[in-house]
């Protein structure tokens, strides 16, 4: 960590949040101030005593609101909670991150329910893109964004569902990582799918990402080596996952293909369409997000409808729409084709294609339901691929040259964690040269 006191850092952190002209109240739903200050001042303690509890030790992480917190309601981003019962214990994620000496600055806001690209929150507000306040900030975890982008923490904790880590990332120009599903226990978050939430972390760089995950993954962290570029075999997955870019997006993409070809990457482009067509095929009847939300939200819905964003509530009752019978043929089918696709990329080191296939919308744009929903199909169309096929991913920003935020997505399979932040260093160290 850097020499300046945790106090320090925490008390310049809790500063930007409190700046009314900036995005704090819109991003930060709960501030520990004085909690986060005995946790600064007993890691600075640990210091001086020239002792450490680890990586995260002193660094400063906000949390997103749907992660329990002993003692205080799990709104998830939702007015319909705000007085619900009080956990009664940390979320897994949320000790672990405690005892490796994390202070945790704030709870951050998000989609309500975390059913959204977008980012947008009609109950407490939607916190304004870095790069353009007009602009959305990408969802589900649009807070952890702006906090890590807006430096009001130097970690941030979200969940990603179909994207929700990768894409606000991509939209305010930061890293988000998206880990193998079963790596980080995700009890104690609210949840959203229980065949596809995860648990991943948002930051400045490749490194503090892979800090954050293996702490909360229960892992030893290790040095982050980056790995050798030339002769990296990277697939550009051709098809779905590459139409419909817009201009900025399609130019910073292929400059991106031109910088890892220059340094001896191979690049080959993939034709895996059978697969997306047959994952089209299985979401047909809904998928398993809004099916297994409707099962999480049922009776809720029926006492309080009225009181959730129409936005959210129209995903959520579609799933009142599929049998069980139904939903078990799509499990079934499922597991079948991450078999197959697991397969069909053993000879790749990973997939590598753009993060979203456009830039951030401004909020004029998904101002209704027609327009959110198109804008929301596209958001998540590249993401929610690799919770699909249940692989891991991190999204790295391009070079801007003061234009607007784009991501580049890089995809390996299920359990090569390692392995892809290994790659993803090494890719941003490229880029940032």
């Amino acid at each position: 960590m850097p020499a300046r006191l945790v106090r320090d850092r925490l008390e310049q952190s809790l500063g930007r949040i409190a700046d009314p002209k900036g995005e704090g109240a819109r991003a930060c739903l709960t501030v520990y101030q004085e909690r986060a200050r005995l946790e600064a001042d007993a890691a600075d303690a640990r210091a001086r005593a020239g002792l450490s509890l680890g990586v995260l030790d002193g660094t400063i992480v906000s949390i997103k609101d749907l992660f329990d917190v002993a003692g205080e309601p799990t709104r998830a981003g939702s007015k319909v909670l705000a007085n619900a019962p009080p956990a009664v214990a940390d979320a897994p994620v949320v000790r672990r991150l405690r005892a490796a000496g994390a202070v945790i600055i704030a709870k951050t806001n998000m989609t309500e329910f975390a059913f959204s690209g977008i980012g947008t929150n009609p109950h407490y507000g939607t916190p304004g893109n870095p790069a353009d306040r007009a602009r959305i900030p990408g969802g589900s975890s649009s807070g952890a964004a702006v906090t890590a982008a807006d430096d009001m923490c130097e970690i941030a904790i979200g969940t990603d569902t179909g994207g929700s880590t990768r894409i606000p990332a991509a939209l305010c120009g930061i890293v988000g990582y998206k880990p193998s599903r079963q790596r980080i226990p995700t009890d104690g978050s609210f949840p959203l799918s229980f065949t596809l939430d995860s648990i991943g972390p948002l930051a400045r760089s490749v490194a503090d990402c892979a800090r954050a995950d293996a702490i909360m993954a229960g892992e030893e962290p290790r040095p982050l080596e980056p790995a050798p570029l030339a002769g990296l075999r990277l697939g550009i997955p051709l098809g779905l996952p590459l139409g419909d870019f817009d201009a900025t997006v399609s130019a910073r993409f292929a400059a991106a293909r031109e910088t890892l070809a220059g340094v001896g990457v191979r690049l080959t482009e993939e034709r895996i369409d059978e697969f997306f067509a047959a994952m089209e095929r299985i979401n047909a009847k809904t998928g398993f997000a809004p099916a297994e939300a409707y099962a999480v939200h049922r009776d809720r819905l029926a006492a309080h409808g009225d009181d959730y964003d129409p936005n959210v509530r129209f995903r959520i009752e579609r799933g009142a729409r599929l049998s069980a019978a139904d939903y078990v043929a799509m499990a079934r089918d499922r597991a079948a084709l991450l078999r197959a696709m697991d397969a069909r990329l053993a000879d790749l080191d990973a997939l590598v294609l753009p993060t979203t296939p456009i830039v951030a919308p401004l909020m004029s744009e998904v101002a209704t339901r027609e327009t959110f929903a198109a804008k929301n199909t596209l958001m998540l169309r590249n993401t929610s691929i690799v919770n699909f096929f249940d692989q891991c991913a991190i999204s790295l920003p391009l070079p801007r040259a003061g234009g607007l935020p784009v991501g580049l997505m890089l995809v390996a399979r299920n359990g090569h964690d390692q392995r892809l932040f290994r790659m993803a260093a090494a890719v941003e160290r490229l880029l940032a040269g």
